[in-house]
């Protein structure tokens, strides 16, 4: 942890996933001294290094033939960040003013300054809340079939969810296993017209309508799930291997509220590559990305804010003011 409150740092990285790890990689080889808010470990299950901390063996990430554990994974991008000069607080921040330079940001009292911003908090996988969910997570229980698919191969597995998202990762996930349940509380799908009929057309794809998870089984791996007909009350039990909950996301970004344009889905809003719409504040991975949202395409655009930011910075003399563009580009 960094000792002068008061000084006021080239760039401060918000977060420290695969984004803000790589922002944090590259800012300091360009000697910019990152001082990188890392986050601090919550009820909510939010921790330092992102959701690759709940993930066990992550294989489509290049350059790990045989696959690397999350936590591993993550634990080596820090040190890396650390041995060019990165700093870290392990801890959250809980205000943020970017309307003055320097931009400055807040741990409880304590204040700390700098003249650019990587936002790099990430996005949450909306859960279904239910006790063991999270425990299990990366232990048959999943958020990203792309991510996940090939450890179910001739398994029965189920996704819960009716949009666009669930059922793209149910028609996926018959690439892999025998057989997919689609849960859904409804008796009809929120998705679109082509999704539908590709998924009531694929023979691996069984509906459960009217239905929602209320137990999830298992000691050190998922082994079933039991549901509720929310029409009836009638529960019944589900065997499966694989639960994907496919029910949204959203992006960490309330700290941003007011400050930060977003779009309908509160998303940050990036053009010209990772600028936002405050002058030198700059956004990588999950936070501005509600398609992709894999840990390469985050690490990705933390390069690309990184040398974003480096070329900002070089452009401006130490006393610019902060400059709001407009959200409509």
């Amino acid at each position: 942890m960094t000792d002068n409150l008061s000084e006021t740092r080239d760039i401060i990285i918000v977060g420290s996933g695969p984004a803000g790890l790589t922002a944090a990689i590259y800012t300091a080889r360009a000697n910019l001294r990152p001082l990188v808010f890392e986050g601090a470990l919550s009820s909510t299950g939010d921790q330092p290094g992102g959701q690759l901390m709940l993930t066990t063996e992550v294989e489509n990430y290049p350059g790990f033939v045989d696959g690397i554990q999350g936590p591993e994974l993550m634990a080596a991008m820090r040190a890396q960040a650390a041995r060019f000069g990165a700093e870290f607080i392990t801890d959250k921040i809980d205000r943020v003013d970017f309307s003055a330079r320097p931009t400055k940001v807040w741990v409880g009292d304590a204040e700390y300054q700098a003249r650019a911003v990587i936002v790099a908090t990430g996005a949450k996988a909306k859960m279904l809340g239910l006790d063991n969910e999270r425990r299990l997570i990366g232990h048959g229980v999943s958020t990203c079939a792309t991510c996940d698919g090939f450890f179910f191969g001739g398994q029965t597995i189920a996704v819960v969810g009716g949009g666009d998202s669930a059922l793209e990762e149910a028609n996926f996930l018959t690439k892999f296993a025998d057989k997919v349940y689609v849960i859904h509380r409804r008796d009809t799908l929120r998705a679109s017209k082509i999704m539908q009929e590709r998924s009531f057309k694929n023979d691996k794809i069984e509906f459960v309508w009217d239905s929602v998870p209320v137990e999830v089984h298992g000691d050190d791996r998922l082994s079933g799930i039991t549901l509720k007909n929310v029409k009836t009350g009638e529960r019944s039990e589900l065997d499966i291997t694989g639960l994907f909950v496919a029910i949204g996301h959203h992006p960490n970004t309330n700290l941003f509220v007011g400050q930060l344009a977003m779009d309908d889905a509160s998303y940050l809003l990036t053009h010209r590559g990772t600028h936002l719409n405050v002058e030198g504040v700059f956004a990588a991975g999950d936070v501005q990305d509600r398609t992709y949202r894999q840990a390469v395409t985050a690490a990705g655009s933390g390069c690309m804010a990184a040398i974003d930011a480096e070329r900002w910075l070089e452009s401006q003399p130490h006393d610019s003011k902060i400059v709001t563009t407009p959200t409509e580009w």
